[in-house]
């Protein structure tokens, strides 16, 4: 199985402190996925079917400013993606009308660092 593309529609809601974010979410997600059935000796293609699921995610993640304008954090998701059955397309006779049940659950950690375009501290206000 190989899943090609993921998104997610969540919302959130945390507790700041300082400069440090702690947060939950929740939400939406869809996978695009590929399946194919490979024969042991060679890796030779007998069957393939591709699918987009939808689920559930949830989440949690925590995010820290260390300068004004940069931020770093890091955030794991679980997908709760469930089962389907996928009918596979025929490349070999042998395996014609191939249906089978596929559970899927994912589960990432996502690491990323942010800048945040603007000047520092509050907006600017217009004086007369």
């Amino acid at each position: 199985m190989r899943t090609d593309g993921i998104g997610l529609i969540t919302g959130q809601i945390g507790y700041a402190w300082n400069a440090a974010l702690l947060y939950v979410k929740g939400g939406a997600a869809v996978t695009s996925n590929r399946f194919d059935i490979l024969t042991t000796i060679g890796g030779v293609g007998l069957a393939s079917a591709s699918s987009t699921r939808w689920g559930g995610a949830v989440g949690v993640g925590f995010e820290y400013g260390f300068t004004p304008n940069w931020s770093f954090g890091v955030e794991y998701d679980h997908l709760f993606m469930g089962d389907a059955n996928n009918s596979f397309s025929v490349v070999n006779p042998i395996v014609a009308g191939a249906v089978n049940r596929i559970s899927q659950d994912v589960d990432m950690v996502t690491l990323r660092i942010n800048y945040r375009f603007g000047g520092y501290g509050a907006p600017v206000a217009a004086r007369y």
